[in-house]
């Protein structure tokens, strides 16, 4: 399959060891794909590539935590030292920290993980990106943004910390940025757009949550028409790096429903632009680009 038809030929996808990035890696080397998968486990990510055997494209999996800058650099060079090419760039790794804690680079960790990583493995990659335009960058998202703010008094919880409304704020971080991304790509035939694949009580995203939000999780589960399955939030990932629209489109937020605004918090000019100044201070990179 060429880059010029509708599956990408290259995608790299981060957390595509469980749940909907497992999913959805399968399925895009199973349209022919070469799918380039980011994890940091090494067993779930060998286990991914020999269950990849009969599919007409093709798994790769490169371990990383992105929890780390160096780590996140080391990744981008490796994938550039790898890949002449990346059609399609998909942020999709995310967790939900327990408690307050910095990653070796002083940095919260879920905002680490959720908003900064993207942020720089974005800028890492983009010479890819363009030698392959038209190419996508497609960001995992969530709804639970509307219920959170940019404090950037305190964008990092260091006062208060409470894990949920961290997690919110690192989606609506990661909104903000794709907006952001996509109008400084503006004329470029590169596409970024984001979704909310649902609330999916079988994700292994909540594993460090407090206790009661687990159960609320699994409670969840059991009740019928609240859940998404991790099959269709899978869909809506593909569905982004695949359909010919979003080759087109950019800058926009998809739910089940289609295209839909964001929050005001997300789509607000002067947040967007504050917070990729802001990212690009913590990352250590001038905020000028791309």
């Amino acid at each position: 399959m060429t880059a010029s038809e509708d599956t990408p030929r290259i995608v790299v996808l981060t957390g595509g060891t469980s749940g909907i990035g497992r999913i959805a890696a399968s399925d895009l080397a199973a349209q022919g794909a070469t799918v380039a998968v980011i994890g940091r486990d090494r067993t779930r990510g060998e286990t991914l590539v020999a269950d990849a055997t009969a599919l007409d494209g093709d798994i790769r999996f490169h371990q990383a935590d992105l929890a780390t800058q160096a780590t996140v650099r080391s990744l981008g060079a490796e994938l550039r030292d790898t890949y002449d090419r990346i059609d399609a760039l998909v942020h999709n790794a995310g967790l939900s920290s327990r408690n307050r804690t910095e990653t070796e680079d002083g940095l919260e960790l879920t905002f680490a993980v959720n908003q900064l990583a993207p942020y720089l493995l974005t800028y890492e990659l983009l010479d890819r990106l363009r030698i392959s335009a038209p190419s996508r960058v497609v960001v995992t998202a969530s709804d639970i943004h509307r219920r959170a703010t940019l404090d950037f008094d305190d964008l990092q919880f260091t006062n208060d910390y409470d894990s949920l409304q961290a997690y919110a704020r690192s989606k609506l971080a990661t909104i903000a940025f794709t907006l952001e991304l996509a109008d400084r790509l503006d004329n470029t035939e590169i596409t970024a757009n984001c979704f909310h694949p649902g609330f999916v009580p079988s994700t292994n995203l909540f594993r460090d949550s407090p206790i009661w939000t687990r159960i609320m999780i699994r409670a969840a589960a059991i009740i019928p028409g609240i859940g998404t399955t991790p099959q269709e939030g899978a869909r809506r990932l593909c569905k982004l790096v695949t359909a010919p629209e979003f080759g087109e489109q950019t800058g926009t937020y998809v739910t089940g429903n289609g295209p839909t605004s964001p929050s005001k918090a997300a789509a607000d000019p002067e947040n967007r632009e504050r917070l990729w100044r802001t990212s690009a201070d913590l990352v250590g990179i001038e905020s000028d680009w791309p």
